[in-house]
Order: structure tokens, then C-alpha cells, then sequence
């Protein structure tokens, strides 16, 4: 016998040694699947208590029950497949039944592996857009903060122009109070009007903006905190609906908008005094003085006005609303986050491929080794005594068969006897002595 005939011989062999370990491998991994995806499941369903365990028992149960049969089919007939049809058709089933076990069972056993650190990402995340709304919404609204500058410069600039002319007619060449130093002094009065609505409005923006970071803190402490993830969850909610009320108010408290209005009534709202000068010269240079301020005040304006529509040109904070995830919605989700869980819960229920295709591989093998074989070489000694034991329990009925058909035939007849005929006497033994000597 050649060597390849021997291996093939000892894989048929250890092939019948782990039939019941390749039971007991796919029975396990079928169990396990089944346990996973009774703890994902839970997550899904609603209703009372009774009816989610019930509900996720059924399924897990017939999860555990369709993998270990669906395996089993294969591990048994795709080995014996000698055809190279045959064989692609049955991958195929094979690469069919994968993607449907994946379907109803691995994304479930991932839930049940990564649920909770799924929705934890998922909090996270959800507390960074609310982190990057609360910082948009504070800075639109301290944007006018950044025009007090250039208003408190105006301001010092047309007041020290009426001090000016007040003291040494700086600008009419006259001492007093007249209609410039008027003019003057009331535009000075309405930079710093603007100038305190400004400031008014930066601590109504700070307590705002206090108030959302005591939101955000507490949203940070419900991420990371222990324990289930589902109170924990409905908490941030809270905090998130509550945050987002605080948003929506420093978009409201941005004081922008009254910052242009005020800007463009500065120009369109300018009323110059009469000149009231002693003189015609005087009240000619007064005009002269209150046209220049004039332009000046239009220029500012623009000014103020051109950096206002800056600010409101800002994009604003987008409406958010947090939708609550499941623990199998949140891995569905953030699936690249979680590749290792991924594997894991997709390798305890695809794992029984690799035991198909070693049986494949062996039976391949086996097939090659006994090409050359005869029948008479394919008979181990058992098989030969198994057949001795045969033959002569088939001769032992035939014997006792022959015999019994020998008993049960009948005897032979005796022949018939004749009359005796009229010139012959028969003789008697009493005659027969009497006619002896």
C-alpha cells in the first residue's frame, strides 16, 4: 500500500474520532451566539418585562438553532462534493447563510459586546456639537463687544472737540458755547449711550454663558460616570434640551442688530442747531463746522454700520435637537469605532467556515490518496473478519436450510403385489420344514 493511501486512511479515521468534538465545537458556538444575541435583543424591545425576556429567549433560541443546523448541513455535505459545480453552488449557500447570520445575529452580538461604550461615543459626541453651539452662540453674541473701541474713540474724539471749541474755539475760531459745541456734545452723548447698551448687554451675556457651562459640566460627568448606560442617558437628554434653551437665548441676547440700527440712525437721524452766531461770519464759519461734523458723523456711521452687518453676517447656531440611540443603533452607527467588537461578535458566529473548509481540505486529501486503490485494499482487518463472520453465519443458513428440506421429504411407496398365478403354489415356511429331511 502506498504512503498517500495510509494518510488517507488516518484522516478517515481521526475524522471519525472528532465527529462528536465537531458536534460539540458547533453546539457551543451556536450557544454562544445565542446568549449574545438574547443580551443585544433585549435592547430593542419594548413592553413589559415578561414580554421582552419571552420575546428575546424565542429569538435567541432560534438564532442558536439555525446556526448549529446550517453549519452541521455544510460541514457534512460540502466535504463530499466531488464536482466542482456541485461545490461552487454550495459555497455560494455558504457565502448566502453568512451574510443572513450576520444580519439576525452578529450586529446583535456586537450590541451586546460594545452597546454601552457605542452610546457613551454617541453622548460624546453629542456634547462636543452642543460644546461648539454654546462657544458660536457666546461669541455672536459678545460680537458687538468688539465695536466698543472704535464707539468709546468716537465718543472721547467729539467731546474733546466741544471742549475745544468751548475753551479756545478750536474750531470757529470763537470761545463759548454755541451750536457746534452743542452739536458736538450731543453726538458725544449718543456714542455713549450705545456704548453702555453695549456693556449692559455683556453680563446678561456672561450669566448666560455661565449657565450653559454648568450644563455642559454636568453633561461630561453623565458621559464618563459608571453604572447603566440607559439612566444615564435619559439624564443627558435632560441636559441637553435644558442647553439648548440657553443657546437659543444668547442667539436672542446678541445686541448686534440694535448696534446697526443705532449706527444708521447716527447719519440718516443727524439734525445740525441753527448757528446762532453774534455775526454773520460767525454763524458762516458755525455752518462750515456743522457740515464737517456732518461728515464726519456719516462716516462713522458707516463705519459702525459695515462692522455691525460683519457680526450678523456670522453664521448662526443650527437648531439641535438629541435623538437617543439604542446600544445596537449607536454600534450600527459608530461601527468604525468599534472593529474589534465587530470581529469578535462576527467570529463566534462565522467561525464554523473555517471548520468547513478543513474538512474540505482533508476530504480533498483523502480523495487523492485512495485514487489508486482497489476494493480489496480499501478493507482494513476488521472489515475482513466482520466478512468471514458474514460468510459463515450465510453457509451455517444454508446448511440448516438443506436439512430441513431433507427431513421433510416423504418416504419411498412399497410396490404393489400381484395375485399368484394358478400353476404355482405358493410354498410356506410350515411346508418348507415339512418337506425337509
Amino acid at each position: 500500500m502506498s504512503r498517500e493511501a495510509d494518510t488517507a486512511r488516518q484522516l478517515r479515521a481521526h475524522i471519525e474520532q472528532m465527529q462528536t468534538m465537531t458536534r460539540f465545537v458547533l453546539a457551543t458556538l451556536a450557544l454562544a451566539s445565542g446568549v449574545y444575541t438574547y443580551l443585544g435583543v433585549r435592547s430593542l424591545l419594548d413592553g413589559t418585562a415578561t414580554l421582552v425576556f419571552f420575546a428575546a429567549v424565542i429569538y435567541s433560541a432560534a438564532v442558536s438553532v439555525g446556526i448549529y443546523g446550517f453549519w452541521t448541513y455544510l460541514i457534512r455535505f460540502l466535504p463530499e462534493m466531488r464536482d466542482a459545480g456541485s461545490r461552487l453552488a454550495l459555497f455560494g449557500v455558504m457565502a448566502v447563510g453568512c451574510l443572513m447570520i450576520v444580519a439576525m445575529s452578529s450586529w446583535l452580538n456586537a450590541a451586546a459586546l460594545a452597546g454601552s461604550a457605542a452610546v457613551e461615543q454617541h453622548l460624546a459626541e453629542t456634547l462636543e456639537d452642543y460644546t461648539g453651539d454654546l462657544d458660536q452662540a457666546h461669541s455672536n453674541a459678545l460680537g458687538a463687544l468688539s465695536l466698543l473701541p472704535d464707539i468709546q474713540r468716537a465718543s472721547e474724539r467729539f467731546a474733546r472737540l466741544a471742549d475745544d471749541e468751548r475753551n479756545s474755539g478750536a474750531l470757529t475760531g470763537t470761545s463759548g458755547s454755541g451750536s457746534v459745541v452743542q452739536l458736538l456734545t450731543q453726538m458725544s452723548a449718543q456714542m455713549r449711550e450705545l456704548e453702555t447698551t453695549i456693556q449692559n448687554s455683556r453680563e446678561t451675556v456672561g450669566d448666560l454663558f455661565q449657565r450653559g457651562q454648568e450644563r455642559l459640566a454636568a453633561m461630561r460627568t453623565l458621559v464618563s460616570a459608571p453604572g447603566p448606560i440607559q439612566p444615564r442617558s435619559d439624564r443627558f437628554a435632560e441636559e441637553a434640551v435644558a442647553l439648548a434653551g440657553v443657546v437659543a437665548s444668547l442667539e436672542q441676547t446678541s445686541i448686534a442688530p440694535s448696534v446697526a440700527r443705532a449706527a444708521a440712525d447716527l447719519s440718516a437721524g443727524f439734525i445740525a442747531p441753527v448757528a446762532d452766531g453774534r455775526s454773520s461770519d460767525l454763524a458762516g464759519r458755525q455752518d462750515a463746522v456743522m457740515a464737517t461734523v456732518r461728515i464726519s458723523v456719516a462716516a462713522q456711521s458707516k463705519a459702525l454700520s459695515d462692522a455691525a452687518a460683519e457680526i450678523l453676517a456670522q453664521p448662526k447656531v443650527a437648531d439641535r435637537r438629541y435623538v437617543p440611540l439604542s446600544s445596537a443603533e449607536a454600534v450600527l452607527r459608530y461601527a468604525g469605532n468599534f472593529l474589534p467588537s465587530w470581529a469578535g461578535a462576527i467570529s463566534i458566529d462565522l467561525l464554523p467556515a473555517v471548520l468547513v473548509g478543513v474538512m474540505v481540505v482533508v476530504f480533498g486529501t483523502i480523495r487523492r490518496g485512495e485514487v489508486g486503490l482497489t476494493d480489496a485494499d480499501r478493507i482494513t482487518a476488521a472489515d475482513m473478519l466482520r466478512s468471514l463472520e458474514l460468510h459463515d453465519t450465510i453457509l451455517a443458513r444454508k446448511k440448516a436450510a438443506t436439512e430441513t428440506e431433507d427431513e421433510a421429504e416423504p418416504e419411498p411407496a412399497e410396490a404393489p403385489r400381484t395375485a399368484p398365478a394358478e400353476n404355482i403354489t405358493p410354498l410356506s415356511l410350515s411346508d418348507r420344514k415339512r418337506h425337509e429331511p
